[in-house]
């Protein structure tokens, strides 16, 4: 085979295996199984929108250990507090990420809450905070 029809057919292979991860369904869309994903420092999207009774579902891509863990004082009146490692309040998840990395979320892992009463829920990510890596979840009736 001369180089001209091998480079041409590799290009086709190559064509179809990334249209085979973009999308679903010849959409070209792609679907994730979640709603918000982590980057290095970031949640994305930082500000999400869901309604009573729904589950939020996080998922770490990245290839550094993140947590989900609310600001305590951010929840409102009546709000169960949340976070990753099934903590009880914001300083367990504080110490418990300090004292053997627990509630972290590592590459590939998911974690998901269900919100149950109305408003705004600020959340951080315990080792990434200073750098900013914060998000808001806004629940509506």
């Amino acid at each position: 085979m001369d180089r001209r029809r091998f480079l041409g057919a590799l290009g086709g292979a190559v064509s179809l295996s990334i249209a085979g991860c973009v999308g679903s369904g010849g959409s070209g869309t792609p679907t994730p199984d979640y709603d918000i994903g982590m980057t290095s420092s970031a949640f994305r999207p930082t500000v999400y929108e869901t309604s009573v009774g729904e589950t939020v579902r996080w998922y770490n891509g990245n290839s550094r250990a993140h947590t989900v863990t609310a600001y305590e004082a951010s929840l409102p009146d009546g709000a169960t507090y949340f976070a990753s490692g099934g903590f009880d309040s914001e300083q367990a998840a504080r110490d418990g990420y300090a004292n053997g990395l627990k509630g972290s979320i590592v590459t590939g892992e998911r974690y998901s809450h269900t919100f149950a009463v109305p408003g705004k829920y600020g959340y951080f990510c315990v080792p990434h905070e200073r750098g900013g890596m914060v998000g808001e979840v806004i629940v509506k009736e």
